[in-house]
């Protein structure tokens, strides 16, 4: 169907009739365009072209000769090139109008298409189905490409009529078709305005033609709060299995009027454990008064000196009977490819039973960030126990790490427990000598590396129990002084050693008074990527901390958790990589906006 009905043609250009002013006071969407830089404003015309695109059957624009304030289906626009008379004939900005029609530009430089029309910019030359147009069609200005509006209608098999004046022209066409076989992009919102620091609820329901899965989605411009007044557009494209993408869906979404929350209190309302929020008085609130109780006596031994050995070498060795902790990290230095290993050697004159209870491990990786955060993630999900029985003076392997390229390093954590006396041995070995007790006896000690530390460090659970108050308040951990470090010495050279950091060491923390608050973790020592463990009632879950990257600044605290219970236990061990103190910040849960406290429960 052909729907380039008959049109009236003018000499000169002339202006539509209509029972209204075309051009009243400008709509806020307008406003707002007009008051953006000229790419904001380019990419903001962009955007809404393709909001429209699939919602309307036909796309009409309205603009003025020399004027840059246009409507396009009755929203307001701004055009960075306005319509222009030269050679005595209606010139319009090609790509701008076509993105207002929801078409596409292909082409570069060299040659430009659009629907049925081609032309050179260069000389300027445009064809119509390959037939030559006249000369005046095509003119450049400054760098713009301006087209004749007839020829553009033409081009799009649109309808063009003018005014009686002939400076108002309307140009109405069809959206293009695209690929049947590309996936459609949709969503909404449950509002189209919003007050500063409300929730912003969105329901995707993109779908592809032939029922294929949606392999991905690509999102710009979405928040899930916005707290400053403006307008935002959201835009969404998927792509489905494949590998076609669908045209860019978007929606304008305007936030104005008196805020509902803060930054603060939105997230206390629906930040969910491992999302980082902004509180700027972290550091002001008063420190809980916190009861160290004695715990268990079980003790750490710490690898981590040299912490890239450049042979096969003994790292560190002590002896063990009954519970240990055993904490390692290191990187291979040596030319080829290697594995780390703890092998136990029985020292008594029977039998005795080994039993790991609790193993974490990440290996290899060459990003230190990944190595103290997935161990423990590892280390808390890890469930039942394994033991290997060992003769008298023989020697089992109770840790192998996977192979280890140059250059990739290793971290572990593991809980395990003698039956009696058995001498631990950390080594890292190349990767074609065997874990032997004929092979360690023949390796040498490797020296301390005097940057990193390793040791035996007695003491290593730490059991705090707070009774909260007035809130907001925060638990120090690992500041030295409120919390100090862990002392030990290094058993193969008798050094007295202190444990800065206390990696390893386990905190068992029991709050009293738990219920209804929230609880986030602050850093004040620098990058942070680690790993809690919480006990809630009958809801035991370890939390990711924070959910992507990582957080570095005490004014933004990661959400933990946000208990049901009044007794609530926080299991944490500072992670490897990363740096102390950090603040536990306790708030009250639910914070009271001006509207009353709305909280906008779904969740598509």
């Amino acid at each position: 169907m052909n729907f380039s009905a008959p049109l009236r043609r003018f000499s000169a250009p002339e202006t539509a009739r209509s029972s209204r002013p075309l051009f009243s006071s400008p709509l806020p969407l307008f406003s707002s365009l007009l008051a953006r830089p000229p790419l904001a404003r380019l990419g903001a015309l962009l955007a809404l072209s393709c909001s429209l695109a699939g919602a309307v059957s036909s796309v009409q624009l309205q603009a003025v000769i020399d004027q840059s304030a246009a409507y396009r289906n009755g929203e307001a626009l701004t055009l960075l090139s306005p319509p222009r008379v030269v050679r005595g004939r209606t010139l319009l900005p090609l790509r701008e109008v076509a993105a207002a029609l929801g078409q596409s530009v292909l082409g570069d430089g060299t040659q430009l298409l659009l629907g049925r029309l081609s032309l050179d910019p260069r000389k300027p030359q445009a064809f119509l189905d390959g037939a030559p147009q006249p000369v005046e069609s095509v003119a450049l200005v400054g760098s713009v490409v301006y087209v004749s509006a007839r020829l553009l209608a033409d081009a799009l098999n649109a309808n063009l009529s003018f005014s009686d004046d002939g400076r108002t022209l309307t140009l109405t066409a069809l959206p293009p078709g695209g690929n049947p076989l590309s996936p459609q992009a949709r969503f909404s919102t449950d509002k189209a305005s919003y007050a500063p620091g409300e929730r912003v609820v969105y329901t995707e329901y993109a779908f592809d033609p032939d029922g294929s899965d949606l392999t991905s989605r690509k999102w710009a411009g979405r928040q899930d709060v916005f707290f400053q007044p403006g307008t935002y557009t959201v835009t969404l494209q998927v792509t489905n299995a494949r590998g076609l993408v669908s045209q860019p869906y978007s929606r304008t979404i305007t936030v104005t009027g008196q805020p509902i929350d803060s930054p603060l209190s939105y997230a206390l309302k629906y930040a969910t454990p491992g999302d980082t929020f902004a509180d700027s008085k972290v550091l002001s609130y008063p420190a809980l008064n916190a009861q160290t109780v004695q715990a268990s006596s079980l003790p750490l031994l710490f690898s981590d000196s040299p912490e890239t050995p450049a042979q096969s070498g003994i790292l560190y060795q002590d002896t063990v009977a009954g519970q240990a902790r055993l904490l390692a990290y290191h990187v291979n230095g040596l030319p080829g490819t290697a594995r780390l290993y703890v092998v136990a050697r029985n020292l008594e004159t029977r039998p005795i039973e080994v039993r790991t209870d609790r193993l974490g491990e990440t290996a290899p990786t060459r990003i230190e960030g990944l190595l103290g955060q997935v161990t423990l993630l590892d280390y808390f999900a890890s469930s039942g126990s394994q033991s290997v029985t060992i003769q008298p003076g023989e020697s089992v392997a109770v840790y192998a790490s996977p192979t280890l390229s140059p250059g990739s390093g290793v971290n572990m954590m593991q809980d395990l427990s003698a039956s009696g006396r058995a001498e631990l041995t950390f080594a890292m070995l190349e990767d074609s000598l065997p874990p032997s007790a004929q092979v360690l006896q023949q390796l040498p000690f490797m020296q301390p590396d005097a940057r990193h530390q390793r040791g035996t460090f007695p003491n290593a659970v730490r059991s705090i129990r707070v009774t909260l108050g007035q809130l907001p308040a925060r638990l120090v951990i690992g500041d030295g002084l409120l919390d100090p470090a862990l002392t030990g010495v290094d058993a193969l050279t008798g050094q007295p050693q202190r444990l800065i950091g206390n990696y390893g060491v386990l905190y068992d923390i029991q709050v009293q008074g738990a219920a209804g608050t929230a609880v986030a973790l602050s850093p004040r020592g620098g990058l942070y990527r680690g790993a809690m463990n919480i006990v809630d009632g009958p809801v035991t879950q370890a939390i990711k901390l924070p959910k992507v990257g990582s957080t570095s600044t005490a004014d933004s605290p990661t959400l933990l958790w946000r208990p049901a219970s009044n007794l609530f236990n926080i299991d944490f061990v500072p992670a490897s990589g990363s740096n102390l103190p950090i603040s536990l910040i306790f708030y009250k849960a639910s914070a009271q906006s001006a509207f009353g406290g709305i909280i906008k429960r779904y969740n598509p």
